[in-house]
């Protein structure tokens, strides 16, 4: 069975001049057109495609990957506005429309917003909607400690950072431990510290191994453990660097060192820092 503003593998039936016709089951051929076709595809093959309705309602196909897919939120931008609503730019020629009904205020042309993808059901068109907190926190959350997750940066706040997690829930990333610049519509990856009473998620972008440590010391560590537990950086590198590198000041970077080295969570070489093996082991379990 086709699935309308998602993925589809489908088999190529008929090659013509103007593109390839792909089986689609129940709902006959579609066309995927010629400057979609991808080179030497021919009849018998299959082909990964996006599968969507052109301005006339029929049924399409193209390899080109959208910013977002039926189901999916992302930050998009409003490329003109009519008597039907706003329509986004998403990546594909055809504009993805936000219906006034959609929208929480009007939307502006040249302007951003967070919007989710969906399927409307009474004329089967892919739309977008900007008010998102009706697709959100709808099923109960349920997650481990440290589990991993995907983020999208929605808003910010005073305590932090609000993200949809798993496209499912909201969740909130406190600026105490946030140690990188962040912008509306980043998409990350983040770990899950914990679901409250009232169903909203904590999450860090640190995995949670580290716990008798601060937030900077964790941070070290984790980017430590994403370049092979080794880096040549010490306590007379420059400060730009190590700002770059960690987000935190030299000063607070010796500091977070010295504590790492007491605790026998690093060793301190000529060139550089290195993560204790055994350390490498638990944050990668």
């Amino acid at each position: 069975m086709i699935k309308i503003g998602e993925y589809n593998t489908l088999r190529v039936v008929k090659d013509l001049d103007f593109g390839l016709y792909l089986d689609g089951g129940s709902e006959g051929e579609i066309l995927l057109p010629a400057r979609y076709v991808p080179k030497n595809a021919k009849p018998g093959d299959e082909l990964e495609v996006f599968l969507y309705r052109d301005n006339e309602g029929r049924l399409i196909t193209t390899t080109v990957r959208p910013f977002a897919t039926v189901g999916e939120f992302a930050f998009m931008e409003v490329r003109s506005v009519s008597n039907a609503g706003a329509f986004l730019d998403w990546g594909l020629m055809k504009d993805l429309l936000v219906p006034y009904r959609e929208q929480k205020a009007s939307m502006e042309e040249g302007r951003w917003y967070l919007v989710y993808i969906y399927l409307d059901d009474e004329s089967s068109r892919i739309v977008a909607s900007a008010r998102i907190n009706k697709f959100l926190d709808n099923v109960i959350p349920e997650y481990e400690y440290n589990q991993e997750v995907d983020l999208i940066v929605a808003d910010e706040t005073d305590l932090g950072f609000k993200v949809i997690v798993d496209n499912k829930h909201w969740g909130l990333l406190y600026h105490s431990e946030i140690f990188r610049v962040l912008a509306k519509g980043d998409k990350l990856k983040g770990y899950v510290k914990e679901v409250r009473e009232d169903d909203k998620i904590d999450v860090s972008l640190q995995k949670l191994g580290y716990i008798k440590i601060d937030g900077i010391s964790q941070n070290i560590l984790n980017v430590l453990n994403q370049n092979g537990g080794f880096m040549d950086v010490h306590d007379k590198s420059d400060a730009g660097e190590i700002y770059a590198l960690f987000g935190c000041s030299k000063k607070s970077f010796k500091k977070a060192i010295g504590s790492l080295y007491k605790d026998k969570y690093i060793t301190l070489e000529p060139n550089g820092i290195r993560i204790k093996p055994e350390e490498v082991d638990e944050a990668a379990e």
